[in-house]
């Protein structure tokens, strides 16, 4: 039986401060992340090569015959096809970019896959690829259409109260127990997926794609457009525009978040307002910790990138392009600075080191909160995130 691997290549490194906590594939883009998307295409549970920090809590298996898959690559048909049709000691290959291997012995680890694989095969048909952190919400309207396609395939969606005023019913779908009521929702823009026990509130105003993954709300009166994906158990109140949740967090009150990326344990406190273009309509420039430098998007429109466990306080405004670490917690008057290190406690008046002590105190609440205990695998993480960044707490 094949045993199927996700590994990270140098996109991991490009993706900080997103993947400080996970692999690539564990990434949400569209409606799944990126392994929730190769498991329903493959049936088979995949495993993970990643950084050595990682792996205890997103552990390898080795099985008798093993194919590896790039992490930051979304499945397709012909990609899928190009990879099971793999022989052993080949591996695919796109730009220079290894898509898949199938090692005629052993699991190479991140760096040595061409040593294990010497058969070139070409891919040649188009692919999505999560390279840098705005891939995620520039690829998410194509990425969610897909989701959309696979999860609702042959099936039907719950009946939508006529309490709603809708355009493009069709592409609708309703997990059980979702409830929307009062709303105006046009998925006539793009499909709309409102997953298990979610809701949309009344007066909520929706223009598709959007996907409201389980356990997950839109509060009273927010307008979302799409292409937005809001991860499961998040509440969304206010006003966002083309971005991606990726769990467990919370921007509950009134505020724009516009071309953004949220973590997982993330809050944005009330009227938390991030700037999605320049004033000089310039393209917006962000932070790359594997340049070490401020790098173009090639963008315009560009907001804000906040890694898992970070927070804001109430009336925050981010400029453009602002990159936010993991556990930090910003607040008070003015504009932050647009590259906040993880583990900093403060804002435009200055910054102190958030100590994991405290930082792991709230964390631990946080996840009781939603009835999780912290694992321990996820303590010793956040405290290895905390010395590999000190070097950017020259505070």
């Amino acid at each position: 039986m094949q045993n199927f691997i996700l590994f990270d290549d140098s996109a991991w490194h490009k993706l900080l401060p997103l993947t400080f906590t996970r692999p690539v594939c564990e990434i949400r883009v569209g409606i799944l992340t990126i392994r929730e998307k190769w498991e329903r295409s493959l049936h088979s549970k995949l495993f993970f090569i990643t950084q050595d920090y990682l792996q205890e809590k997103f552990p390898v298996n080795s099985g008798f015959s093993n194919t590896l898959i790039n992490g930051s690559v979304l499945p397709n048909a012909e990609l899928i096809k190009a990879i099971q049709n793999l022989q052993p000691g080949q591996y695919l290959t796109s730009n220079n970019v290894v898509l898949a291997c199938f090692p005629e012995k052993g699991i190479p680890g991140i760096t040595t896959i061409l040593e294990y694989c010497k058969q070139k095969v070409v891919f040649e048909s188009p692919f999505i690829r999560i390279e840098f952190p705005w891939h995620i919400f520039e690829k998410n309207g194509e990425a969610l259409i897909a989701d959309f396609e696979m999860l609702t395939k042959g099936r039907k969606s719950q009946p939508i109260s006529k309490t709603n005023q809708i355009a493009g019913e069709n592409n609708i779908f309703l997990e059980e127990g979702a409830k929307v009521e009062f709303a105006i929702i046009n998925a006539a823009t793009g499909p709309v997926y409102v997953g298990a026990d979610a809701e949309i509130m009344e007066g909520s105003i929706v223009r598709g794609p959007l996907a409201l993954c389980e356990h997950s709300a839109l509060k009273m009166g927010c307008k979302i457009y799409g292409p937005t994906t809001i991860g499961p158990y998040s509440k969304v109140g206010g006003e966002v525009n083309n971005s991606v949740i990726f769990g467990y967090s919370n921007k509950a009150h009134d505020g724009f978040l516009g071309n953004a990326v949220l973590g997982e344990w993330c809050n944005l406190g009330a009227d938390t307002n991030n700037s999605n273009l320049k004033n000089n309509y310039d393209k917006v420039k962000l932070w790359s910790y594997s340049e070490e430098r401020f790098i173009s998007t090639g963008l315009q429109f560009c907001g804000l990138i906040m890694g898992d466990h970070s927070k804001s306080g109430i009336n925050t405004m981010f400029n453009t392009g602002t990159v936010v670490g993991v556990s930090a917690n910003i607040f008070g008057d003015g504009f932050p600075r647009n590259f906040i290190p993880s583990f900093s406690w403060g804002g435009p008046q200055g910054y102190m080191v958030y100590t994991p002590e405290k930082a792991l105190k709230t964390a631990e609440i946080v996840y009781n909160r939603r009835g999780f205990p912290l694992p321990e695998t996820d303590k010793k993480i956040l405290n290895h995130i905390f010395l590999v960044t000190e070097k950017y707490r020259k505070f």
